[in-house]
């Protein structure tokens, strides 16, 4: 076994599993994607741990989009109890990682990246580490990508700070939308589920992420 084969299974035994991801098929998913290969060169030596890693900062250096924390990703990935026929909308594809391990547990992924450089970036780490059932698309988060839904799944890869209302409607009957909700230490993970009656919600779990652009909530002004 290789030194990063070492470091994915200490990650699922030492992260993920205390963190409650008792789920088989997202552990294995999370022990096959090679994690290391999809972060940012400078950053591959904290591929493995529970530090935040930086996918893109702006002029002074300041992170403004970070990959999800192994385990809180795993906890997602369990809560959307993704299943092989699946198709799934990520919203957020970063630097492709989830989009891969996504593709190990569904039939098909379309990623959505809001920036043309990630997007890029994603679509060639894809292709480097031979995944053929994901293919990352351009264009605004919040709106979702309507030309090819309903889907079974929509995932948000990120923090939100509003209802992801939009992408209710891109969603299959029975279908199921995850995210994280709130800012900070504020941050809650909750299942949307689509029913006959309209859109259920169920709390989950405590959890942090990066903010995604397009779901902040407008400024007030106070007068």
């Amino acid at each position: 076994m290789g030194d990063e084969a070492v470091l994915r299974t200490r990650m699922v035994n030492n992260q993920l599993r205390t963190f409650d991801v008792t789920d088989h098929r997202v552990q294995d998913a999370m022990l096959t994607v090679p994690r290391e290969r999809f972060v940012p060169a400078d950053q591959r030596v904290i591929a493995y741990s529970d530090e935040a890693i930086a996918i893109q900062r702006d002029e002074v250096g300041r992170p403004t989009r970070t990959m999800t924390y192994p385990a809180v990703l795993g906890r997602l990935l369990q809560l959307a109890r993704v299943q092989d026929e699946d198709v799934v909308l990520l919203v957020g594809a970063g630097l492709g990682y989830t989009a891969a391990v996504l593709g190990q547990l569904a039939s098909s992924v379309i990623a959505l990246e809001c920036d043309s450089e990630l997007a890029e970036r994603a679509t060639a780490n894809l292709e480097q580490n031979d995944v053929t059932n994901v293919v990352v698309v351009n264009g605004p988060l919040e709106t979702g990508y309507p030309s090819e839904a309903p889907f079974d799944i929509v995932f948000i890869d990120g923090a939100i700070a509003v209802e992801p209302t939009a992408l209710f409607d891109q969603l299959k009957d029975g279908g199921r939308l995850v995210v994280i909700e709130g800012e900070g230490l504020a941050g809650r993970a909750r299942l949307y589920t689509k029913g006959p009656s309209g859109v259920s919600r169920r709390e989950a779990f405590n959890a942090v992420a990066g903010l995604l652009p397009g779901f902040t909530k407008a400024p007030t002004f106070v007068f």
